[in-house]
Protein backbone atom coordinates (compact mmCIF):
# COMPACT_ATOMS: atom_id res chain seq x y z
CA UNK A 1 0.00 0.00 0.00
CA UNK A 2 1.40 3.36 -1.08
CA UNK A 3 0.04 6.90 -0.91
CA UNK A 4 0.08 9.65 -3.51
CA UNK A 5 2.95 12.03 -2.79
CA UNK A 6 0.58 15.02 -3.06
CA UNK A 7 -2.70 13.97 -1.43
CA UNK A 8 -3.81 11.01 0.69
CA UNK A 9 -5.07 8.76 -2.08
CA UNK A 10 -3.86 5.17 -1.59
CA UNK A 11 -3.05 2.93 -4.53
CA UNK A 12 -5.59 0.43 -3.19
CA UNK A 13 -8.43 2.31 -4.92
CA UNK A 14 -9.82 -0.08 -7.57
CA UNK A 15 -8.76 0.61 -11.17
CA UNK A 16 -6.25 3.30 -10.22
CA UNK A 17 -2.63 3.65 -11.30
CA UNK A 18 -0.03 6.12 -10.03
CA UNK A 19 2.62 7.78 -12.18
CA UNK A 20 6.25 6.68 -11.84
CA UNK A 21 6.76 9.74 -9.66
CA UNK A 22 4.04 8.52 -7.28
CA UNK A 23 1.22 10.89 -8.22
CA UNK A 24 -2.38 9.63 -8.30
CA UNK A 25 -4.57 10.18 -11.40
CA UNK A 26 -6.80 12.70 -9.62
CA UNK A 27 -3.85 14.92 -8.61
CA UNK A 28 -2.40 14.58 -12.10
CA UNK A 29 -5.72 15.75 -13.56
CA UNK A 30 -6.02 18.61 -11.07
CA UNK A 31 -2.60 19.91 -12.12
CA UNK A 32 -3.70 19.93 -15.76
CA UNK A 33 -6.79 21.97 -14.84
CA UNK A 34 -4.66 24.96 -13.92
CA UNK A 35 -3.97 25.64 -17.60
CA UNK A 36 -7.50 25.17 -18.93
CA UNK A 37 -9.33 27.87 -20.90
CA UNK A 38 -12.74 27.47 -19.25
CA UNK A 39 -14.47 29.82 -21.67
CA UNK A 40 -13.31 27.59 -24.50
CA UNK A 41 -14.69 24.55 -22.69
CA UNK A 42 -18.01 26.31 -22.17
CA UNK A 43 -18.18 26.97 -25.92
CA UNK A 44 -17.38 23.29 -26.57
CA UNK A 45 -20.31 22.39 -24.32
CA UNK A 46 -22.64 24.76 -26.17
CA UNK A 47 -21.59 23.24 -29.51
CA UNK A 48 -22.01 19.74 -28.11
CA UNK A 49 -25.55 20.46 -26.93
CA UNK A 50 -26.44 21.65 -30.43
CA UNK A 51 -25.52 18.22 -31.81
CA UNK A 52 -28.43 16.74 -29.88
CA UNK A 53 -31.48 18.71 -31.01
CA UNK A 54 -34.78 17.88 -29.38
CA UNK A 55 -36.41 15.01 -31.21
CA UNK A 56 -39.82 15.42 -32.80
CA UNK A 57 -42.54 14.74 -30.28
CA UNK A 58 -40.22 15.09 -27.29
CA UNK A 59 -40.62 17.72 -24.57
CA UNK A 60 -37.06 17.47 -23.27
CA UNK A 61 -33.52 18.12 -24.52
CA UNK A 62 -31.60 15.84 -22.18
CA UNK A 63 -31.80 13.63 -19.10
CA UNK A 64 -30.08 14.17 -15.76
CA UNK A 65 -29.99 11.55 -13.03
CA UNK A 66 -30.74 13.11 -9.65
CA UNK A 67 -30.89 12.15 -6.00
CA UNK A 68 -31.74 15.64 -4.82
CA UNK A 69 -28.18 16.01 -3.55
CA UNK A 70 -25.53 18.67 -4.05
CA UNK A 71 -24.25 17.54 -7.46
CA UNK A 72 -27.55 16.77 -9.13
CA UNK A 73 -29.16 19.98 -7.86
CA UNK A 74 -26.33 22.07 -9.24
CA UNK A 75 -26.41 20.25 -12.57
CA UNK A 76 -30.14 20.70 -13.00
CA UNK A 77 -30.02 24.44 -12.29
CA UNK A 78 -26.92 25.02 -14.43
CA UNK A 79 -28.35 23.17 -17.43
CA UNK A 80 -31.71 24.90 -17.30
CA UNK A 81 -30.76 28.40 -16.19
CA UNK A 82 -27.32 28.82 -17.79
CA UNK A 83 -27.50 26.67 -20.91
CA UNK A 84 -31.19 27.23 -21.56
CA UNK A 85 -31.74 23.49 -22.00
CA UNK A 86 -34.80 21.67 -20.71
CA UNK A 87 -33.84 18.53 -18.77
CA UNK A 88 -35.95 15.61 -17.63
CA UNK A 89 -34.75 14.59 -14.17
CA UNK A 90 -34.66 10.88 -13.33
CA UNK A 91 -34.57 9.73 -9.72
CA UNK A 92 -34.27 6.19 -8.40
CA UNK A 93 -36.68 5.88 -5.49
CA UNK A 94 -35.57 3.93 -2.41
CA UNK A 95 -38.06 1.96 -0.29
CA UNK A 96 -39.50 3.79 2.76
CA UNK A 97 -37.23 1.97 5.22
CA UNK A 98 -34.14 3.31 3.44
CA UNK A 99 -34.93 6.76 2.10
CA UNK A 100 -34.45 9.70 4.46
CA UNK A 101 -36.93 12.50 5.05
CA UNK A 102 -34.29 14.95 3.86
CA UNK A 103 -33.95 12.97 0.64
CA UNK A 104 -37.68 13.22 -0.01
CA UNK A 105 -37.63 16.93 0.85
CA UNK A 106 -34.72 17.60 -1.52
CA UNK A 107 -36.46 15.93 -4.45
CA UNK A 108 -39.59 17.91 -3.58
CA UNK A 109 -37.48 21.07 -3.66
CA UNK A 110 -36.33 20.27 -7.19
CA UNK A 111 -39.94 19.79 -8.26
CA UNK A 112 -40.86 23.09 -6.61
CA UNK A 113 -38.01 24.75 -8.54
CA UNK A 114 -39.95 23.85 -11.68
CA UNK A 115 -38.37 20.61 -12.89
CA UNK A 116 -40.12 17.56 -14.30
CA UNK A 117 -39.01 14.45 -12.39
CA UNK A 118 -39.55 10.79 -13.27
CA UNK A 119 -39.23 8.37 -10.35
CA UNK A 120 -38.00 4.84 -10.98
CA UNK A 121 -39.13 2.56 -8.14
CA UNK A 122 -37.97 -1.08 -8.32
CA UNK A 123 -40.17 -3.65 -6.58
CA UNK A 124 -39.39 -3.38 -2.84
CA UNK A 125 -39.42 -7.13 -2.16
CA UNK A 126 -36.88 -7.75 -4.94
CA UNK A 127 -34.83 -4.78 -3.73
CA UNK A 128 -34.62 -6.21 -0.22
CA UNK A 129 -33.76 -9.74 -1.36
CA UNK A 130 -31.02 -8.48 -3.64
CA UNK A 131 -29.59 -6.25 -0.93
CA UNK A 132 -29.38 -9.21 1.41
CA UNK A 133 -27.82 -11.39 -1.29
CA UNK A 134 -25.29 -8.66 -2.09
CA UNK A 135 -24.31 -8.36 1.55
CA UNK A 136 -24.08 -12.14 2.00
CA UNK A 137 -22.01 -12.71 -1.13
CA UNK A 138 -19.87 -9.57 -1.40
CA UNK A 139 -20.19 -7.84 2.01
CA UNK A 140 -21.43 -4.96 -0.10
CA UNK A 141 -25.17 -4.41 0.25
CA UNK A 142 -25.04 -1.65 -2.37
CA UNK A 143 -23.81 -3.84 -5.23
CA UNK A 144 -27.35 -4.51 -6.39
CA UNK A 145 -28.83 -1.11 -5.54
CA UNK A 146 -26.04 0.71 -7.40
CA UNK A 147 -26.82 -1.39 -10.47
CA UNK A 148 -30.37 -0.05 -10.31
CA UNK A 149 -29.17 3.48 -9.56
CA UNK A 150 -26.89 3.69 -12.58
CA UNK A 151 -29.17 1.69 -14.88
CA UNK A 152 -32.28 3.78 -14.33
CA UNK A 153 -30.96 6.80 -16.23
CA UNK A 154 -30.08 5.17 -19.59
CA UNK A 155 -33.17 2.97 -19.32
CA UNK A 156 -35.41 6.04 -19.12
CA UNK A 157 -33.39 7.75 -21.87
CA UNK A 158 -34.11 4.83 -24.17
CA UNK A 159 -37.78 4.68 -23.19
CA UNK A 160 -38.31 8.44 -23.75
CA UNK A 161 -36.06 8.56 -26.84
CA UNK A 162 -33.80 11.24 -25.36
CA UNK A 163 -30.24 10.45 -26.48
CA UNK A 164 -28.29 13.01 -24.41
CA UNK A 165 -27.52 12.11 -20.79
CA UNK A 166 -25.73 14.67 -18.63
CA UNK A 167 -23.69 13.22 -15.76
CA UNK A 168 -21.70 15.08 -13.14
CA UNK A 169 -18.31 13.73 -12.15
CA UNK A 170 -15.91 11.88 -14.42
CA UNK A 171 -14.76 8.99 -12.17
CA UNK A 172 -11.73 8.38 -14.36
CA UNK A 173 -10.32 11.89 -14.06
CA UNK A 174 -11.70 13.15 -10.76
CA UNK A 175 -11.45 9.92 -8.73
CA UNK A 176 -8.95 7.80 -10.61
CA UNK A 177 -11.13 4.92 -11.88
CA UNK A 178 -9.14 4.71 -15.11
CA UNK A 179 -11.28 2.05 -16.77
CA UNK A 180 -14.03 4.62 -17.30
CA UNK A 181 -11.95 6.92 -19.51
CA UNK A 182 -13.62 7.58 -22.84
CA UNK A 183 -12.57 9.09 -26.16
CA UNK A 184 -12.56 12.58 -24.61
CA UNK A 185 -12.58 14.01 -21.10
CA UNK A 186 -16.35 14.50 -21.33
CA UNK A 187 -17.27 11.18 -22.96
CA UNK A 188 -19.09 9.05 -20.40
CA UNK A 189 -20.06 6.02 -22.47
CA UNK A 190 -17.36 3.94 -20.77
CA UNK A 191 -19.07 4.48 -17.42
CA UNK A 192 -20.15 0.83 -17.70
CA UNK A 193 -16.58 -0.19 -16.83
CA UNK A 194 -16.36 1.67 -13.52
CA UNK A 195 -15.74 -0.44 -10.44
CA UNK A 196 -19.39 -0.15 -9.36
CA UNK A 197 -20.70 -1.57 -12.65
CA UNK A 198 -17.79 -3.76 -13.74
CA UNK A 199 -18.78 -7.39 -13.81
CA UNK A 200 -22.36 -6.15 -13.60
CA UNK A 201 -23.72 -9.44 -14.86
CA UNK A 202 -26.72 -10.69 -12.94
CA UNK A 203 -25.98 -14.41 -12.92
CA UNK A 204 -25.21 -14.34 -9.20
CA UNK A 205 -28.75 -13.13 -8.55
CA UNK A 206 -30.19 -16.43 -9.72
CA UNK A 207 -28.78 -18.00 -6.56
CA UNK A 208 -31.45 -16.24 -4.48
CA UNK A 209 -34.30 -17.67 -6.54
CA UNK A 210 -34.99 -14.68 -8.78
CA UNK A 211 -35.06 -14.82 -12.55
CA UNK A 212 -34.23 -12.31 -15.24
CA UNK A 213 -37.76 -11.05 -15.70
CA UNK A 214 -37.59 -9.71 -12.13
CA UNK A 215 -34.39 -7.80 -12.83
CA UNK A 216 -35.12 -5.21 -15.48
CA UNK A 217 -34.41 -2.35 -13.08
CA UNK A 218 -30.91 -3.72 -12.44
CA UNK A 219 -29.77 -4.18 -16.03
CA UNK A 220 -27.45 -1.52 -17.39
CA UNK A 221 -28.09 -1.25 -21.15
CA UNK A 222 -25.38 -2.90 -23.22
CA UNK A 223 -23.22 -1.20 -25.88
CA UNK A 224 -25.56 -2.41 -28.65
CA UNK A 225 -28.52 -0.80 -26.89
CA UNK A 226 -26.56 2.44 -26.50
CA UNK A 227 -25.70 2.41 -30.20
CA UNK A 228 -29.26 1.60 -31.29
CA UNK A 229 -30.61 4.53 -29.26
CA UNK A 230 -27.62 6.76 -30.15
CA UNK A 231 -27.12 7.46 -26.43
CA UNK A 232 -24.31 9.72 -25.29
CA UNK A 233 -23.32 10.36 -21.67
CA UNK A 234 -21.55 13.69 -21.16
CA UNK A 235 -19.73 14.62 -17.96
CA UNK A 236 -20.67 18.17 -17.00
CA UNK A 237 -17.89 18.36 -14.41
CA UNK A 238 -15.35 18.41 -17.26
CA UNK A 239 -16.72 21.79 -18.36
CA UNK A 240 -16.94 23.51 -14.97
CA UNK A 241 -13.79 24.97 -13.47
CA UNK A 242 -15.33 25.30 -10.02
CA UNK A 243 -16.76 21.77 -9.87
CA UNK A 244 -16.04 20.47 -6.37
CA UNK A 245 -17.76 18.86 -3.42
CA UNK A 246 -17.85 22.05 -1.36
CA UNK A 247 -18.70 24.39 -4.23
CA UNK A 248 -21.55 22.21 -5.44
CA UNK A 249 -22.89 21.95 -1.91
CA UNK A 250 -22.70 25.72 -1.36
CA UNK A 251 -24.47 26.42 -4.63
CA UNK A 252 -27.19 23.86 -3.90
CA UNK A 253 -27.69 24.94 -0.28
CA UNK A 254 -28.36 28.45 -1.53
CA UNK A 255 -31.16 26.90 -3.60
CA UNK A 256 -32.87 24.98 -0.80
CA UNK A 257 -30.75 21.85 -0.30
CA UNK A 258 -31.31 20.27 3.12
CA UNK A 259 -28.11 18.76 4.53
CA UNK A 260 -27.22 16.12 7.12
CA UNK A 261 -27.24 17.22 10.78
CA UNK A 262 -25.68 14.19 12.49
CA UNK A 263 -22.12 14.39 13.81
CA UNK A 264 -18.98 13.49 11.86
CA UNK A 265 -18.28 10.89 14.56
CA UNK A 266 -21.40 8.99 13.42
CA UNK A 267 -21.23 9.61 9.67
CA UNK A 268 -17.70 10.42 8.54
CA UNK A 269 -19.36 13.21 6.54
CA UNK A 270 -17.16 16.23 7.27
CA UNK A 271 -19.58 18.72 5.67
CA UNK A 272 -22.84 16.81 5.99
CA UNK A 273 -23.54 17.07 2.26
CA UNK A 274 -22.96 13.65 0.64
CA UNK A 275 -25.48 10.88 -0.13
CA UNK A 276 -28.28 12.83 1.53
CA UNK A 277 -31.11 10.60 0.34
CA UNK A 278 -30.16 7.67 2.60
CA UNK A 279 -27.96 6.91 5.63
CA UNK A 280 -26.91 3.28 5.13
CA UNK A 281 -24.20 4.53 2.80
CA UNK A 282 -22.35 5.23 6.05
CA UNK A 283 -22.07 1.47 6.61
CA UNK A 284 -20.82 0.95 3.09
CA UNK A 285 -18.14 3.60 3.49
CA UNK A 286 -16.97 1.96 6.72
CA UNK A 287 -16.82 -1.46 5.03
CA UNK A 288 -14.99 0.08 2.06
CA UNK A 289 -12.41 1.39 4.52
CA UNK A 290 -11.85 -2.10 5.94
CA UNK A 291 -11.49 -3.54 2.43
CA UNK A 292 -9.35 -0.89 0.75
CA UNK A 293 -7.93 1.29 3.52
CA UNK A 294 -9.85 4.47 2.64
CA UNK A 295 -13.37 5.77 3.23
CA UNK A 296 -15.47 8.88 2.85
CA UNK A 297 -13.16 11.18 4.82
CA UNK A 298 -10.24 10.33 2.54
CA UNK A 299 -12.25 11.52 -0.46
CA UNK A 300 -13.14 14.74 1.35
CA UNK A 301 -9.64 15.66 2.45
CA UNK A 302 -8.04 14.79 -0.89
CA UNK A 303 -10.11 17.44 -2.60
CA UNK A 304 -9.35 19.98 0.13
CA UNK A 305 -5.62 19.25 -0.13
CA UNK A 306 -5.64 19.69 -3.91
CA UNK A 307 -7.49 22.99 -3.55
CA UNK A 308 -4.91 24.22 -1.03
CA UNK A 309 -7.44 24.56 1.78
CA UNK A 310 -6.00 21.80 3.98
CA UNK A 311 -2.52 20.56 4.77
CA UNK A 312 -1.60 16.92 4.31
CA UNK A 313 -0.84 16.73 8.05
CA UNK A 314 -4.32 17.96 9.00
CA UNK A 315 -5.86 15.56 6.50
CA UNK A 316 -4.04 12.65 8.11
CA UNK A 317 -5.48 13.55 11.52
CA UNK A 318 -9.04 13.62 10.15
CA UNK A 319 -8.63 10.31 8.32
CA UNK A 320 -7.19 8.63 11.41
CA UNK A 321 -10.09 9.88 13.50
CA UNK A 322 -13.11 9.50 11.23
CA UNK A 323 -12.49 7.35 8.14
CA UNK A 324 -14.21 4.32 9.68
CA UNK A 325 -16.98 6.33 11.36
CA UNK A 326 -20.41 4.72 11.52
CA UNK A 327 -23.06 5.29 14.19
CA UNK A 328 -24.59 2.25 15.89
CA UNK A 329 -28.10 3.43 15.02
CA UNK A 330 -27.38 3.11 11.29
CA UNK A 331 -26.08 -0.42 11.72
CA UNK A 332 -29.11 -1.36 13.82
CA UNK A 333 -31.51 0.13 11.28
CA UNK A 334 -29.84 -1.76 8.43
CA UNK A 335 -29.84 -5.04 10.35
CA UNK A 336 -33.52 -4.61 11.14
CA UNK A 337 -34.29 -4.18 7.44
CA UNK A 338 -32.10 -7.17 6.55
CA UNK A 339 -33.63 -9.18 9.41
CA UNK A 340 -30.22 -10.20 10.75
CA UNK A 341 -28.69 -9.79 14.23
CA UNK A 342 -26.10 -7.04 14.67
CA UNK A 343 -23.62 -9.72 15.77
CA UNK A 344 -24.02 -11.47 12.40
CA UNK A 345 -23.42 -8.16 10.63
CA UNK A 346 -20.10 -7.73 12.42
CA UNK A 347 -19.13 -11.36 11.82
CA UNK A 348 -19.59 -10.79 8.11
CA UNK A 349 -17.68 -7.50 8.14
CA UNK A 350 -14.76 -8.99 10.08
CA UNK A 351 -14.58 -11.93 7.68
CA UNK A 352 -14.16 -9.48 4.79
CA UNK A 353 -11.48 -7.29 6.35
CA UNK A 354 -8.38 -6.92 4.18
CA UNK A 355 -5.87 -8.85 6.29
CA UNK A 356 -2.94 -7.18 4.51
CA UNK A 357 -4.11 -3.82 5.80
CA UNK A 358 -5.86 -4.66 9.08
CA UNK A 359 -5.69 -7.04 12.02
CA UNK A 360 -8.85 -8.38 13.65
CA UNK A 361 -8.11 -8.63 17.37
CA UNK A 362 -9.41 -11.35 19.71
CA UNK A 363 -11.99 -8.93 21.12
CA UNK A 364 -13.34 -8.21 17.61
CA UNK A 365 -11.79 -4.78 17.25
CA UNK A 366 -10.13 -3.96 13.92
CA UNK A 367 -6.68 -2.35 13.95
CA UNK A 368 -4.94 -0.94 10.90
CA UNK A 369 -1.42 -2.06 10.09
CA UNK A 370 -0.64 0.82 7.79
CA UNK A 371 0.28 4.39 8.66
CA UNK A 372 -2.00 6.96 7.05
CA UNK A 373 0.00 9.00 4.57
CA UNK A 374 2.85 6.50 4.53
CA UNK A 375 1.32 3.09 3.82
CA UNK A 376 2.97 -0.26 4.46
Amino acid sequence: MKYCINCLQPDTRPNTRFTEAGVCPACNYFKELQNIDWQERYEILEDLIKKFPRRKGSYFDCIIGVSGGKDSTRQALFVRDKLGVKPLLVCLSYPPQQVTARGVDNISSLIELGFDVVLSAPAPQTWQRLMKASFDKFTNWAKSTELALFSSVPQIAIRYKIPLILWGENPGLQLGDLKTLGRTGFDGNNLRYMNTLAGGGLDWVLEVGLNYRDLFSYKYPGPDEFDAAALQIVYLGWFLGDWSLVNNASYSCANGLEIREDTVHNTGDLRGVTALDEDWVTLNQMIKYYKFGFGRVTDYVNEEIRLGRMSRADGILLIEKYDDACGDEYIESFCSYMDIPVLKFWEKVRSSVNKELFTVEADGSIRRKFTVGVGL
